[in-house]
């Protein structure tokens, strides 16, 4: 542990020299690497980990409000009315005796502080440790509690009949274009409650009986053609609803002050929940309601929202906590009520029950799904939108028609939990998402000032302030497959940024596990660092691939022997296939392609799929490495 507080100090003395070094101004000052050093010393990793991000959260406080005041940089001594650590940075900002902000400044110069302030104080926050014991039982206890206040959870009638008539304007159409026979099921990457994964999911051994009557197992689970006196048939238990297994409630990595609550699904659910989402996602991606504005696959326009709303004032950049968790069944199946066969087939395969790690089962669950669901994302998008809209259209005393209801939609942009509305109405908005039983995150939403924040972008007065995180501990050997693939990564973002003492520091260290590493295109798939003077170490031209290619460590998938034969591999078979040609045409199934190009493209694929798919299966969240010549270019 010891030496892993030393890498880290290391580290930290590197990334404060390159900040120091972006500022307009002199602002180095060794007592801030002693003060790092001393609380380090005395407090550990926490220090990094939750104490500098408390600064940076304080910091964009006070940047919103336009002032620093008493309630924030608490547990930071003050030098006059701002904090004395990092006092050369906080300097240029606000003003050392009253505390408020410097507008005289350049907005870029005080963003390239703001930007080497938090590098400084966030590029531990994300690392990948486990939390203390205490800080796992809050986060369970925070989960428990949040199912116990569904009891006391009640909107007036008028507060319902507003949602139900901006649902109906907004959700009939697409709600109705969706058959269940254009849902198709898959299994998706994540664990099940039962513990399968890989292969072993297409082998059933469980289907509810409240999913059969809308997916039968016969069609959905295995092909159609399966006789009724198959081996598979006899292995399968068809659940009651009371027999249903529960989803599985387990704790991973998020950052140290808290880990991130997930359900995990038991396989049959997840397999149908999978279907309708991805017919539900194509379903909002093309609605004249939403297209544009609820988006799954694109972040960019949230993300360039955040930039512009930074710059102009115009936009709030709203983040919700516990977002998943805080959806009221009734309410989301609300959203398709014109559907009453979509509604039921939704609430046919949402889970009723919840396992915590210590055995104890949650039932019946109010909340709509938690994270871990398929369902989840797309219907909180749909959920958090409605409200805004409703919000809006109270706000500027509007009716609910359907003009007025697209018109105030055209100002909310929503992926996930990250929601970008019109600022001069983000009060009221505020206000209906808490009346929804939402819990706006007040640390990660910004309303005034020239910060704001959206899906992994920050950004000051129209430029990007964005950390570079360091996910992983310094790798001990090169065995450690992910650490070091990580550190190179993380160095070649620092390199980016122009960090270049932290960057070299990280490719040094790296290299002293693993030997000379080749400098790379960042299309590359070999393991290396980026440069800007070029790929400095093409080796040798391949005549065959017509293409420079260099030798280096190229990252591959852990295997592990995972044999399926019978109906399972037949239906594995049909998904893969049916997943080619869909991502080929959307509207184009194999049986009715005509072109030869098409079917070229659909046989090419399938080729670079791992042909041994029915013997093994891809560790989740494994990679190792192997050296090997590899294209340079990609």
């Amino acid at each position: 542990m010891e030496e892993n507080v030393s890498d880290h100090l290391d580290l930290v003395q590197c990334i404060y020299t390159d900040a120091c070094a972006m500022c307009v101004a002199e602002v180095s000052d060794l007592r801030d690497l002693n003060y790092i050093r001393s609380r380090v010393e005395n407090q550990g990793l926490s220090f990094l980990t939750i104490n500098l991000p408390r600064f940076a959260n304080d910091l964009e406080k006070a940047l919103a409000s336009g002032f620093i005041d008493s309630t924030t940089f608490l547990g930071f001594r003050k030098a006059g009315s701002i904090p004395a650590f990092l006092q050369g940075m906080t300097s240029l900002i606000f003003d050392r005796e009253t505390g408020r902000i410097l507008n005289e400044k350049p907005r870029a110069d005080i963003s390239t502080i703001v930007d080497a302030i938090r590098q400084i104080c966030l590029a531990f926050k994300k690392i990948e440790l486990p939390c203390t014991s205490e800080r796992t039982h809050k986060a369970i206890a925070r989960f428990i509690q949040i199912e116990h206040d569904f009891c006391e959870f009640s909107l007036s009638v008028s507060d319902k009949a507003d949602f139900s008539a901006v649902s109906v304007v907004l959700w009939s159409s697409l709600a109705s274009s969706i058959e269940l026979t254009d849902c198709t099921p898959r299994h998706g990457p994540g664990a099940t409650s039962e513990g399968a994964s890989g292969n072993q999911k297409y082998k059933w051994s469980e289907w509810n009986d409240r999913v059969e009557s809308y997916f039968p197992l016969v069609d959905n689970g295995y092909p159609l053609g399966l006789p009724n006196s198959s081996k598979e048939l006899e292995k399968i238990t068809i659940m009651s609803v009371a027999d249903e297994r529960p989803v599985r409630v387990v704790l991973v990595p998020k950052t140290l002050k808290s880990p991130r609550v997930i359900a995990i699904e038991p396989c049959c659910m997840q397999y149908i929940q999978q279907g309708i989402r991805d017919r539900i996602y194509s379903a909002l991606e093309s609605s004249r309601w939403s297209k544009g504005h609820v988006n799954f696959r694109d972040q960019t326009i949230n993300q360039d929202l955040a930039i512009a709303g930074s710059s102009t004032g115009q936009l709030a950049t709203i983040d919700l906590s516990d977002a998943s968790d805080r959806v009221p069944r009734s309410l989301a199946l609300e959203m398709f009520q014109c559907n009453p066969v979509l509604q039921q087939a939704i609430d046919a395969c949402r889970s009723t029950k919840a396992m915590l790690p210590n055995g104890e089962i949650i039932s019946p669950l109010n909340k709509f799904a938690s994270m871990g669901s398929a369902l989840c994302f797309p219907i909180e998008a749909m959920y958090f939108y409605t409200i805004c809209i409703v919000a809006l259209l109270r706000a500027q005393c509007l009716p609910f028609t359907a003009r007025n209801i697209y018109d105030v939609s055209r100002g909310v942009y929503v992926y996930g939990d990250d929601i970008v509305v019109p600022a001069t109405n983000a009060t009221i908005v505020l206000e209906y998402l808490q009346k929804y039983n939402c819990k706006v995150n007040t640390d990660k939403t910004f309303v005034s000032g020239s910060f704001r924040e959206s899906c992994g972008i920050d950004s000051y007065g129209g430029y990007p302030v964005t950390p570079v995180y360091i996910r992983h501990e310094f790798p001990k050997n090169k065995r450690q497959h992910g650490s070091v693939i990580s550190w190179v990564a993380t160095a070649n973002l620092f390199y980016k940024k122009g960090f270049w003492n932290t960057a070299l520091f990280m490719r040094k260290r790296i290299e002293r596990l693993v030997g000379p590493l080749p400098y790379v295109s960042e299309n590359s798939p070999v393991v290396g660092h980026v440069s800007y003077l070029g790929y400095q170490s093409i080796e040798r031209w391949n005549d065959n691939l017509h293409s420079f290619e260099i030798k280096g460590y190229v990252p591959e998938p852990v295997y592990r022997p995972d044999e399926l034969d019978g109906y399972g591999a037949l239906l594995k078979c049909f998904k893969r296939l049916d997943s080619v040609s869909t991502e080929l045409s959307s509207n184009v199934s194999l049986q009715t392609v005509k072109s030869s190009y098409a079917l070229e493209k659909i046989i090419s694929r399938l080729a670079n799929e791992d042909e041994r798919h029915l013997e093994r299966s891809a560790l989740r969240g494994a990679v190792t490495y192997k050296r090997r010549w590899a294209p340079a270019l990609n």
